[in-house]
Formats: structure tokens, sequence, C-alpha cells
């Protein structure tokens, strides 16, 4: 067991690396391992990054910290396949959990993604948004530029979007059990959803199902913000139906606040599964502002569910 627990460090050190383009330190490390459950001094995870090293997993740059290097994200891609399974979900719950925004007040943390693209495709990153906040399938009817935070390289921009783990915040916060269930590729014509066209469970997953639609290109967001028919990402939460009144409540608050949605509220919906004591609820995902940038050609890396913000600083006027 204690060997099993020992290469989880090495791998979990490996994707922290993975998940960030510039070099990250030991202490740095120290602290988002502990994020993640591994209790490690800094000296302890020098250790690791030393035997990392030894094995050309990971390379050192001066005194800013280390890479991973190709050989490294090979290891981390493969490693481990059964230990990864229910990785993303877990991140998604700790980040709803961490959630403390107030729908009835408008203030408290929301969680995020962040996107980076090159700063000469502001412009067209920005139209692309734009497309999708107009034609209504973004999870929030807004977004955020930013050009200073440490995790932006130089010569590059970022966009924050809110992350619709945020709305399993706000019911766990008013006692409602919620589950994140799917991701899918919601089929839509001339405005009216229709039916999910792909569904995959977040629960035995090692990928995000919906970067796993935009990476494979099976959307067609750009058709659907021009012509209101096409292919868009949305994700279905269940929530017990004795619930379905306060639900109803909270979404109308929440509304107020430029959230957008439900999709749809019920217990049939679309050909989802029929559960008489589960209310499922779909929703456009905040990666619709990504998969519509990637389906015009523009390159941008987003890290989903980067962390927790105040509601108000996603507010700020671009």
């Amino acid at each position: 067991m204690s060997v099993i627990r020992t290469e989880r460090k090495y791998i979990e050190i490996l994707r922290i690396l993975k998940e960030h383009s510039e070099p990250v330190g030991a202490k740095r490390l120290s602290e988002l391992m502990a994020d993640r459950g591994f209790v490690l001094s800094d000296r302890a995870v020098q250790y690791y990054l030393s035997y990392l090293d030894t094995m050309g997993f990971t390379e050192k740059v001066g005194n800013l910290g280390r890479l991973l290097t190709s050989l490294g994200r090979d290891e981390t891609d493969n490693a481990l396949v059964d230990d990864r399974i229910g990785f993303v979900i877990s991140k998604l719950e700790r980040l709803a959990y961490r959630s403390t925004f107030d729908p009835i007040t408008g203030t408290g943390d929301v969680a995020y993604n962040l996107s980076i693209a090159p700063a000469e495709s502001l412009e067209k990153v920005t139209i692309a948004f734009d497309e999708v906040v107009k034609s209504g399938c973004g999870f929030f009817n807004s977004y955020r530029i930013i050009d200073r935070d440490p995790r932006i390289p130089h010569g590059s921009v970022g966009f924050m979007t809110i992350c619709s783990i945020s709305m399993d915040g706000v019911f766990q916060r008013n006692g409602i059990p919620v589950k994140m269930a799917f991701g899918g590729t919601l089929e839509i014509e001339q405005g009216t959803p229709r039916r999910f066209k792909d569904l995959i469970g977040y629960r035995g997953t090692t990928i995000d199902p919906l970067e796993l639609f935009i990476s494979s290109g099976l959307t067609t967001i750009s058709s659907f913000a021009r012509t209101k028919t096409g292919i868009a990402l949305a994700n279905v939460r269940e929530v017990p139906c004795a619930a379905k009144s306060q639900v109803e409540e909270i979404i109308q608050m929440m509304n107020k606040c430029g959230f957008i949605f439900p999709v749809a509220l019920g217990t049939q919906i679309f050909n989802l599964p029929n559960n008489p004591y589960r209310l499922s609820i779909v929703a456009f995902s905040g990666l619709n502002y990504i998969g519509n940038t990637v389906e015009h050609g523009i390159e941008i890396k987003t890290e989903i569910g980067a962390g927790n913000i105040q509601f108000s600083k996603v507010m700020e006027t671009n």
C-alpha cells in the first residue's frame, strides 16, 4: 500500500506540472499537493523532484522551478488509469464545495475556467465569445478578459468564464443534494433542443467529457450561433424530485444575476433515462465559449475549473 501511495505522489506532481505551462517551484508544488490531499514539506517535494529529474520526467529551469518533459507527459497520460478515473469529477466537486455564491445578494465566490490565447488573437476570440453571448448558449451571459495574472505568459491574453459547477455549490449550500451526471452534445433545431447526440458519465472518465467533444470536433456551436440550428455542449445534473420547488426558486434568482439555465428540467427530458425520483437539470456549458473559438480555428488553451473567484471580479468591465 505504501508503494502505491508513493507512486501516486509522483503521478500527482507530474499532473500538476502538466497543468502549468510555466515552471513550478517546490513551495508552490507543496501547496498544490496539499489541495489534493497529499501533505508534503518543501524538502519532501524536492526529494520527489530529484527522482523525477533522474527519470527524465522533469527538468529544472534555473531557480524558477520544474517543467514537465515530453517523456514525463507520456508517463502522466499512461500512468495509473484506474486511479485517474473519477479525478475529473472530484476536482469539480471540490470547486463546488468552495463556491460560496449567494444568488439573493449576488455576492460570494464562483468557480471559473481560465483560457489563454495569443495576444494577437484577442479580437478574434472576443468575436467568438460574443457570438456565444448573443446566441444564449453560455452558462453565464458575460466573460472577463484579463492580462495581469501570473498564469498568463508574456504575449498572451486570458479569458475567464464562469464554470457551471458553481450551480452545484449554490444547491449544496441550500441543502439540496446534487449529482453531476453527464456531459453531452445537444442537438438543437431552429432554437429548440431536440436530443442528446452523445453522453459521457462524469464518474467513469479520466478526461472532461466536454473537453473531449471539443477536441474531437463533435460540436457545431458556430452554426447554432448563426442559424439557431447546431450541436452545443450541455451538462446534466440530478437532484431529488422533492426539491423541485426550491430548485426552481434558486434558478429564478440565479437567472436574475445573469446565469443562463436550465435548457430543460424534468424527470423525463429529451432522450435521457427516465427516473421518477430524480429531477434532471440540463444546462448549457461555459465551455461553449471555448468550443466556438476552436471551431473558428483560433488557438486557445483552457484550464477547466481553474479555481474560485469573487463573483464581482468576473463582473468587472472588460
